[in-house]
């Protein structure tokens, strides 16, 4: 089966436009103004734009408000809204019942007994995104956990791995914990929120090749 490619944090043409040609499956923006990553809704849109059928955008959002999610939700018409705060299941559950779009639940793994409580999101999400434990931004800190935790997990629905991936590690990653999505940021940068052409194009070259 092949694995499948989310690159996240793009915020110009030329990055967004390198990680298609390359052979993403999932182009992800960061609408968190806290995060290096962050793009305004308006310049999200433009970006948008450039996301062909067959490729899945995802809005990555933290502790968003509800009536600024809907109007994100209008602007940009994400293939999936991806969750990295501190939303309950009830709240992400509410928004599956008002937004007609895929939903993911970003989990900090910090240890084994995690992977259980993740089910709280079985109902809520579509997909569950395993990243290393929050620091001072929920995700994108280009730190990796501890992927044996994942070996010998039964999954009881989609998931994917991030946290740390570049393409120099992704293919062990890979062989540790049979992930079939990989998510990469901070990874593929040259500084924090400046994407490399040359990094996302090997990183999607080093996951094919897994």
């Amino acid at each position: 089966m092949t694995t499948q490619i989310k690159i996240c944090g793009l915020s110009t043409p030329e990055t967004m436009d390198a990680a298609i040609d390359a052979g993403a499956t999932h182009v992800g923006l960061v609408h968190y103004e806290k995060s290096p990553r962050h793009v305004a809704l308006e310049d999200a849109a433009k970006l948008r734009r450039r996301v062909p059928k067959g490729v899945k955008l995802v809005l990555v959002t933290v502790a968003m408000q509800p009536q600024y999610l809907a109007r994100c939700y209008e602007a940009l018409r994400p293939d999936v809204i991806q969750f990295h705060g501190s939303e309950t299941p009830e709240w992400m559950a509410l928004v599956r019942k008002t937004i007609e779009t895929e939903t993911w639940r970003a989990v900090g793994l910090r240890e084994a007994a995690t992977l259980e409580r993740a089910r709280q999101f079985a109902d809520s999400s579509d997909l569950l995104l395993f990243d290393a434990p929050a620091k001072s931004l929920p995700g994108g800190n280009g730190v990796s956990f501890q992927w044996d935790l994942l070996q010998g997990w039964e999954p009881f629905m989609p998931w994917a791995l991030a946290g740390g991936l570049t393409p120099e590690n992704v293919g062990e990653a890979i062989a540790i914990t049979g992930a079939p999505l990989v998510d990469a940021s901070s990874g593929l940068e040259t500084a924090p929120g400046e994407k490399s052409v040359d990094l996302i194009r090997a990183f999607c070259e080093a996951v094919k090749a897994a």
